[in-house]
């Protein structure tokens, strides 16, 4: 390697922190009132919410498999008999009978989802395992530095304040390898930690105890009118130099000067199977702790963080601070000081940085996928759940890791998707008497497959093939022959399924689903029917196609299943296209030119096509483009917190960075704490950066950072060509900034820098090799690792086509 590109290695290499890590740390100035005001750890399975009370601290806590409910049939037995009549009712314009009929007789079985209320029905909930709460008997003093932060670039949180003349530490981090909770209390004043320690949990708790120096708690969850899960919460000081002594429900501290705490969770769900176990929970919680008593918290500490860094450090995006107004503020300060229309370059990179720390955070391969609420939620009853929805949800959780380097962490979500295919399979054939697997909206961790209880919603049939496109882009970004393999049968069943219902409409003799809906949304008949039934909503007809490319190409990547992937590519060819609205200009949401009854939904489902499926780009497909930015339009930049996630996404992709900032700096907008349920206040961030739907949902989180990484780096379209600031907004606090490990498809990571919005220098390795195509930047070159100008066959348009072999290096100057 010459000499010549030792500043670009420096730039992508090294880690600069700034004074008041504006770009990695979540801080306050005062203690949580609200949840969405406290701050997140977790390892993937355990994870807890810290309120820095100076009083009482509150510690909300998590494990990722605490759920109400159970496995239930919901499939109505004999649905498939009204399958015919309703379409039947469809395909001669009478959707108004065809939903009449389908919510009579195809729909789920029993209580359903409960309506988004399930925790006492067979459907269950998401639920919190409690709260761990330290009572503070302080001596009299007035409360003053206080300071509460979570840093990003470790995952520990930390709380400091004075009381009068002594100053109170508390630090905690959720262990990558012990897997418990880590909670240090520190005095500077000999024996000033005097505090109550209890564990606390309203209700189905069947056993609380405090001896020694633990606490415990058990209890068993409910499953409809049966009963269900059984879970355990641990508590032990592990160190104290202080006095202990148990006495009811709780642990009394007095005359301490250090104190560590461990917390450990268990439930007896089975990750395998979905099924509950013989697991004796408290012991196994009881265990947890066993194996950290010995080890001291400091070594823990450094070894925990190594490994969350390992994931956090893949990928790191630098733009300068430029506003030394900000070093003070507070993160909450920071979302209304730019609200006010003052710069901090620096805020949507923590929001990157957030994104990608709460998918580290709350996604451990073996385990169940982050939820909609990530791992985090403080209710017995979680907004919808805290489930999988299943019509962009779940999978929005999961856009930015491919991007961003985090491909590891998607392991829970193909192993939960493979795991609906059983029950996947029934409700196929019991509902349409279709060969290959289904799921519909929404599912839990026992699998649920049938359709929601409503047609304005549950009626959605290319869930779960929306699922299995991640496992295709998954091959497309890491080549992994092995991967595909293995998981190719759910990929191929998830085509088979809507190759098997698809029927013939009668105006073009296209190919349409039937009985489906536009999520959440209702069109508007000539006849003045408002409805949501219908056949072929165009993002069906998109899925359908995605899904059946990744499954003829797979098929032909493998070497395997020739005969099913031809058939695949005739019923592709004969689906109904993306269409062009002749009223408005806009793309069609529905197979004919109907209007929606909402014009300014926050579903945008019939982009599918253009984010994140890529049949409308504007390399290959122009005149769609317009209509997807004539739809963008007409929806416009309000919405929910994930609706405007999405946006950012699509807007990023049509190449207008300008627009794709406005959406973001919405995104971004303060929203007070609370928690109710609204879909017309217009999303944001709480004062933590939790996403406000409201009210909290992460995927929004996760749809901010995926849209920021879009705006630096695409790969998508014919020839997953490579380029670099593909939307890069013209605003100044975007001029200069530099990245290193983002991914493109094809397994290129790729490192570079930009000034005057324009790129100065890129590194990019090929971790597979293969071919790669690239759009070379205007007026560079590319050159190998000894500084010697590559040749390259040329392509339209400055586009480069490489021959590349594994771990090959190459420089764009």
């Amino acid at each position: 390697m010459t000499l010549r590109f030792l500043p670009l290695l420096l730039l992508v290499c090294r880690l600069p922190v700034g004074a008041q890590q504006n770009d990695v740390k979540i801080a306050f100035k005062q203690p949580a009132v609200d949840f969405t005001e406290s701050l997140p750890i977790g390892n993937g399975r355990v994870g807890a919410m810290l309120f820095g009370g100076h009083e009482t601290e509150r510690i909300v806590l998590n494990e990722i498999s605490l759920w109400s409910g159970g496995a239930d049939d919901a499939d109505l037995e004999d649905a498939h008999l009204y399958l015919k009549p309703i379409q039947n009712y469809l395909l001669n314009g009478e959707n108004k009978k065809a939903q009449e009929l389908l919510m009579k007789h195809f729909v789920a079985k029993g209580d359903g989802s409960g309506h988004g209320n399930g925790a006492n029905v067979k459907f269950g909930c998401y639920q919190t395992a409690g709260d761990l709460r330290i009572n503070w008997k302080h001596a009299e003093g007035n409360i003053t530095a206080y300071q509460r932060s979570l840093d990003l670039e470790t995952g520990v949180a930390r709380i400091s304040y004075k009381r009068g003349d002594n100053e109170i530490i508390e630090e905690a981090f959720a262990d990558y390898h012990n897997d418990i909770i880590w909670v240090r209390l520190q005095s500077k004043k000999q024996g000033g930690l005097q505090f109550a320690l209890s564990l606390d949990r309203k209700e189905n708790v069947l056993q609380r105890t405090a001896a020694g120096r633990d606490l415990v708690l058990y209890g068993q969850l409910p499953s409809g009118k049966d009963k269900g899960m059984q879970y355990a919460v641990a508590a032990r000081v592990l160190k104290c130099d202080g006095s202990i002594a148990a006495g009811e429900g709780a642990l009394e501290i007095a005359g301490a000067t250090n104190c560590v705490i461990g917390i450990a969770m268990q439930t007896n769900y089975a990750y395998e199977n979905g099924t509950l176990s013989g697991k004796d929970v408290k012991k196994a919680a009881i265990a947890n702790l066993q194996r950290c008593a010995g080890n001291l918290y400091t070594p823990a500490r450094q070894r925990s963080v190594a490994t969350y860094q390992s994931y956090f450090n893949r990928c790191r995006l630098y733009m300068p601070a430029g506003n030394k107004a900000i070093d003070t503020m507070s993160t909450q300060e920071r979302l209304v000081h730019m609200a006010e229309g003052n710069p901090d370059a620096q805020l949507p990179v923590l929001s990157f940085n957030f994104g990608r720390y709460l998918l580290i955070a709350s996604s451990r391969p073996g385990l169940l996928p982050a939820n909609l609420q990530g791992l985090w939620a403080e209710e017995y009853q979680t907004p919808w759940n805290g489930d999988y929805h299943l019509d962009i949800n779940v999978q929005m959780n999961y856009w930015p890791a491919e991007l961003t380097n985090l491909s590891d962490l998607t392991q829970p979500l193909f192993q939960f998707t493979r795991n609906l295919v059983p029950n996947g399979t029934k409700t196929a054939w019991k509902y349409y008497q279709a060969k290959g697997w289904v799921a519909h909206v929404i599912t839990n961790p026992w699998f649920f497959t049938a359709p929601g209880e409503s047609a304005d919603w549950g009626s959605v049939l290319t869930g779960g093939a929306w699922l299995a496109t991640h496992i295709w882009e998954h091959y497309r970004f890491t080549q992994d022959k092995n991967f595909l393999r293995q998981y190719y049968p759910v990929i191929k069943g998830a085509a088979e399924f809507l190759k098997s219902i698809l029927i013939e409409e009668k105006s073009h003799g296209w190919l349409v689903t039937a009985p489906s809906n536009s999520p959440e949304n209702n069109y508007q008949m000539p006849d003045g029917f408002r409805g949501a039934t219908c056949m072929g909503p165009t993002m069906d007809m998109q899925i359908c196609r995605n899904i059946f490319e990744a499954a003829i190409t797979a098929a032909d990547v493998l070497a395997v299943d020739h005969a099913f992937a031809t058939e695949l590519a005739k019923a592709r060819s004969r689906l109904a296209p993306t269409q062009v609205s002749p009223s408005n200009g806009g793309i069609q949401e529905w197979l004919n030119d109907w209007p929606a009854v909402d014009p300014y939904h926050r579903h945008v489902s019939h982009l599918f096509g253009l984010y994140p499926y890529d049949e409308i780009n504007p390399w290959d497909t122009p005149e769609l483009l317009k209509g997807a930015i004539k739809t963008l339009e007409m929806r416009g930049d309000y919405g929910t917190g994930w609706s405007k996630a999405w946006k950012l996404n699509f807007w990023a992709r049509t190449g207008d960075g300008d627009h794709a900032l406005k959406i973001l700096k919405g995104l971004l907008l303060p929203v007070k704490p609370g928690k109710g349920i609204s879909y017309t206040t217009g999303g944001g961030s709480y004062p933590n950066l939790f996403d406000a739907h409201p009210p909290f949902q992460i995927d929004g989180n996760f749809g901010a950072t995926s849209g920021i990484a879009e705006m630096l780096l695409q790969s998508h379209g014919s020839g997953n060509v490579i380029r670099l600031l593909p939307a890069l907004p013209a605003d100044a606090a975007w001029a200069n900034g530099s990245v290193k490990g983002l991914v493109a498809r094809g397994n290129f990571v790729v490192d570079f820098k930009w000034t005057q919005h324009q790129v100065q220098e890129a590194s990019i390795v090929s971790k597979t090799g293969g071919p790669c195509q690239l759009l070379i930047p205007e007026g560079k070159k590319i050159y190998d690792q000894q500084g010697k100008e590559l040749r390259y066959e040329k392509g339209a348009d400055r586009i480069a086509k490489l021959a590349t072999v594994k771990n090959q290096r190459f420089y764009i100057r």
